[in-house]
């Protein structure tokens, strides 16, 4: 997941704070400085909430560096607890997995843990209007344009959500474990998704390292499908190394839990986006849209009644539904059966894979999705 790789500019700006004076007249040179003044230039230029967004990124932003420990100290530290050696001889095991096995581009990351004493990384937003699953986007310099908004501080984060549904679009805001800085910085371990299962901290480590071999800065869905099916071939390929049984066998049983609930939620979408097309009073819409949602719900308990009571999604489907909220499911999986179906044409090889996935993301947004629907399994 990208919480807002803009955040990572900001670092050459306080290293000076960080190493000492003696660093500023080198940065002030840098061009990593002038493009921090171009930053902070626009944010000016765009008004009051802009400044309030930037200011909030750089200083979780500083928060997260100045807290790194690196793991090889931690782990000759006798004070460091069995449980958290423990992950983090993990983390290392996986990160040589990812980088001998998966060609992934590891090189410094996840060589440092941060404790943040809070139980997520970040908050990202979702917004669309009432009918309809056309996502708002925000642009940024540099980087370009997304489909979520993503926050350090919860607080701003549900002000500007709150500012944007007085405006009459649907707002979901969600909580990250994690988050890629697309290799402009180090990113470090959190402890808000080290004490994971061994499965979920290898698949959030080959998800996020997966968005350094490729990002788009106007196709969301891209770039995390891409991630979530490279995500899956990776897990596979390492749990076929692990003499774990259960290990493979409770991954499968997630997988097809997974795999239903997104299809549940694409099946309501799909039934929302006939009722929005039709020519109604926006009052008998509006009831409309509340009785599928409360179907949504219904089928749910059926499918929880056979997944023998997990409750794994209770906690999303609980929180009030709107279109933002599904729309936050459909961008990581739309495209990733049809990832899946190109990889498979490649021989499962992933170094072509990674060639071709590159070669599309040169194309138009139009064309490398009709490419990839090419690929879809009917």
């Amino acid at each position: 997941m990208l919480l807002f790789s803009l955040n990572t500019l900001f670092h050459y700006s306080i290293v000076p704070t960080v190493r000492g004076a003696n660093y500023l007249a080198m940065l002030l040179k840098s061009i990593w400085i002038q493009i921090v003044f171009c930053v902070l230039l626009v944010a000016v230029l765009t008004g009051c909430e802009s400044i309030r967004y930037y200011k909030q990124l750089i200083s979780g932003q500083i928060t997260i560096l100045n807290k790194k420990q690196p793991i090889h100290e931690l782990l000759d530290n006798p004070d460091t607890s069995e449980k958290l050696r423990e992950k983090l001889r993990l983390v290392m095991d996986i990160r040589t997995f990812a980088k001998d096995e998966l060609f992934l581009p590891v090189k410094d990351q996840y060589l440092s843990f941060v404790e943040l004493e809070r139980p997520f990384a970040g908050w990202n937003m979702w917004a669309t209007p009432e009918f309809s699953f056309a996502p708002k986007t925000w642009c940024y310099p540099i980087i370009g344009c997304a489909v979520y908004r993503g926050y350090f501080s919860k607080k701003d984060a549900f002000d500007y959500g709150h500012q944007l549904e007085t405006q009459g679009y649907d707002v979901y805001i969600g909580g990250v474990a994690a988050y890629s800085t697309l290799g402009w910085l180090d990113d470090p371990v959190f402890n808000t998704f080290i004490y994971r299962s061994d499965i979920k901290l290898a698949a959030l480590i080959f998800h996020e390292l997966s968005h350094h071999i490729l990002y788009v800065g106007d196709d969301t869905t891209f770039n995390e499908s891409f991630a979530i099916a490279v995500e899956k071939e990776s897990l596979r390929r390492w749990l076929a190394t692990r003499d774990n049984l259960k290990t493979s066998e409770d991954y499968k049983m997630d997988y097809r839990r997974r795999r239903q609930f997104i299809e549940l939620v694409t099946k309501y979408r799909k039934e929302l986006e006939t009722l929005y097309a039709k020519d109604l009073p926006s009052p008998e819409k509006r009831h409309a849209k509340a009785a599928v949602f409360e179907k949504l719900k219904d089928e749910y308990r059926l499918l929880k009644q056979q997944w023998g009571g997990y409750s794994g999604y209770d906690l999303w489907m609980n929180r009030k539904m709107n279109n933002a909220k599904l729309i936050s499911v459909s961008t990581y999986h739309d495209l990733v059966p049809a990832f899946l179906e190109l990889l498979k044409t490649c021989d499962n090889d992933l170094k072509v894979f990674y060639k071709k996935c590159q070669d599309l993301s040169e194309k138009s947004k139009e064309e490398r999705h009709a490419y990839l629907e090419k690929h879809h399994p009917k």
